[in-house]
């Protein structure tokens, strides 16, 4: 139960619901408790009556005087049962509507996490795993704070009331009936060790599956493209076959509870009858109503008893549910908001002996890096892949932090800066363009939710992407496909870029926006991009001098230094690796 802890809070948050519910309870088991006694005194009434003599049990007036008594007794069950019956119903609607607050609560808690955890974070877990602890796990915890705490207040406040109301009838009696409990408890203590065990693997196993048939879905195209769908279902059979053993095995352990429940309350009730009818006999009890009464408290504790079964179970499966949750509710983001005051960024940036090693592969990125950007300037960068050309942006935007030098914005270490206002500061186009299965209008307004129609519009033709948009049966209300799929490479960079233009921030970082893009629109872009970022601070990641070559700095890269920077006129005539690719690429273009 040290796992399941973590969820107090919840039970404190809905404390008056949880409170009443409980209230609920105890009051409809009193109701449930007056059944018993009202069967033993109309038990009693006929035993009375059978012990007439055979004169007054003709007499119409003591007939009509039993049978009244019988009669309100009827009507008197069948009220406790009604009511009893009606403050169930109330105590479910309270303590299981508790238990979808507070799943909607956790859910929350654990998408806001996934939010602020860092990009190492999503390189070393895999998104199926991920989607199935917010949804699978979460749903088994959900079953713990509701039906699973609702039965076992049920179970207790059942066992503590037909106690003492057993224990006040026949005290021996009671013990008899309770003799068969201790064998029951140590059966669930062992079952339950063995549930939490096999539920942890099974959990595990339905990750595994989760992750596998994701990764399938989101790369079906290449799967198809090489005919390898055969080995993929091979080893989803494979997987699944694993996934289902491990289900069975849990299973199998499950399935043990209910047949050993109804097991040990039918051996209750045979001592109920068998130690109760000897005490009749040997006149230890007055009235055989004590001995129906009895089994009807045996029978009333049935169900609690088998429930014990299935409430353990979801008990253990929650608390192996909720422990995986923890690994990652209790993980400290890499990336933290140190200044909650508001940080206005004007856009100047600086890298002053910037060092970068990627923690999961231990690759240094970056390597004693310095240059400076000033607000309202472009800057090119270039070089070969790898070069650590993609890592610059990425601090820049505070995805990772450095591991060695500062990075300041404004003459302010961008550490000590508002994260959210950076990031809102900051417009950024990645490499691999990424857009939401929703409309082409939305997809552009993601940048800017507030933007109008026209603004949408003006950033499309920005974006040069605008005719191709308007060519499309419903224009910007197409629905994009999973990771829009509908539009080719190219559509998707220049919507990527619509967006970020949308956002008119203060820095723009272009990651390679433009490699799916043909030459011709790209210089319509770039024509549009350099206009419309003239006083905005601009990063332009390329492989192309025909990018760089308008930018006010170009600084050439090579594992994770800077070899060259200057100017296009500077570099052109300087022999090193921008010449050289700069000739290269104009062949190149003469040659088409």
């Amino acid at each position: 139960m040290k796992e399941l802890s973590y969820l107090n809070k919840y039970f404190i948050k809905y404390k008056f619901s949880f409170s009443f519910g409980i209230l609920i309870t105890i009051i409809a088991q009193i109701f449930f408790l007056f059944t018993p006694k009202l069967v033993s005194h109309s038990f009693d009434i006929i035993e009375k009556f059978l012990k007439l003599s055979d004169a007054d049990r003709k007499s119409s007036i003591i007939i009509d005087f039993y049978e009244r008594d019988l009669i309100h007794n009827v009507l008197l069950i069948t009220g406790s049962a009604i009511v009893g019956g009606f403050l169930t119903f109330l105590m479910r609607q309270t303590l299981i509507v508790m238990s979808r607050h507070i799943e909607f609560d956790l859910k929350n808690e654990v998408f806001k996490q996934y939010e602020r955890l860092s990009q190492n974070f999503y390189k070393q877990n895999r998104t199926g795993d991920l989607m199935n602890r917010i949804s699978e796990d979460v749903s088994k915890v959900r079953m713990y704070v509701g039906p699973a705490v609702m039965y076992t207040i049920n179970t207790f406040i059942r066992f503590a009331i037909v106690l003492i109301y057993m224990y006040n009838v026949s005290p021996l009696l009671t013990l008899y009936t309770i003799l068969p409990l201790p064998i029951l408890s140590y059966c669930i203590f062992k079952l339950s060790s063995e549930i939490n065990k096999r539920s942890t693997t099974f959990q595990q196993y339905l990750s595994k599956v989760s992750s596998f048939t994701q990764e399938i879905f989101s790369g079906i195209r290449v799967i198809k493209a090489y005919s390898l769908e055969n080995q993929h279902q091979n080893n989803m059979v494979n997987l699944s076959e694993e996934s289902k053993r491990k289900s069975l095995e849990l299973a199998k352990v499950q399935s043990l509870f209910g047949p050993l429940m109804i097991a040990l309350i039918g051996i209750s009730n045979l001592v109920v009858i068998y130690f109760g009818g000897m005490m009749y006999i040997n006149g230890a009890i007055q009235n055989i109503g004590t001995i129906a009464e009895f089994i009807l408290y045996v029978n009333m504790l049935t169900w609690p008893v088998a429930s014990l079964g299935w409430v353990s179970s979801m008990v253990q499966e929650a608390e192996a549910s909720q422990k995986r949750l923890n690994e990652f509710l209790k993980i400290e983001p890499e990336i933290k908001n140190k200044n909650q005051n508001s940080s206005e960024i004007q856009g100047s940036i600086a890298f002053e002996n910037v060092s970068y090693t990627y923690e999961d592969t231990n690759i240094e990125a970056l390597k004693n890096i310095s240059f400076t950007v000033k607000n309202g300037e472009t800057l090119a960068i270039l070089g070969k892949t790898g070069s650590g050309k993609s890592t610059i942006l990425s601090l820049i935007s505070r995805l990772y932090d450095v591991t060695d030098g500062r990075i300041t914005i404004d003459g302010n270490e961008i550490s000590t800066l508002n994260l959210n206002d950076l990031r809102n500061s900051i417009g950024i186009v990645p490499q691999d363009a990424f857009l939401f299965s929703d409309t082409i209008q939305n997809n552009i307004k993601f940048g800017n939710e507030n933007a109008t129609n026209e603004e949408v519009i003006e950033a499309a033709k920005n974006a040069v992407v605008h005719d191709n948009i308007i060519a499309f049966n419903k224009q910007y209300d197409t629905i994009l496909g999973e990771r829009g799929i509908t539009l080719s490479g190219g559509q998707k960079q220049r919507v990527s870029i619509a967006r970020a233009l949308i956002k008119n921030p203060a820095i723009l970082l272009f990651d390679d926006c433009l490699s799916a893009v043909d030459t011709e629109t790209e210089e319509t872009i770039l024509h549009n991009l350099f206009e419309f970022c003239k006083n905005k601070t601009t990063i332009i990641v390329s492989h192309r001098v025909s990018s760089a070559k308008n930018a006010d700095k170009i600084i050439i890269l090579e594992d994770g230094k800077i070899i060259q920077q200057g100017s296009h006129n500077q570099l052109i005539n300087e022999e090193g690796y921008y010449a050289s690719l700069y000739l290269k690429q104009l062949s190149e273009k003469e040659l088409l």
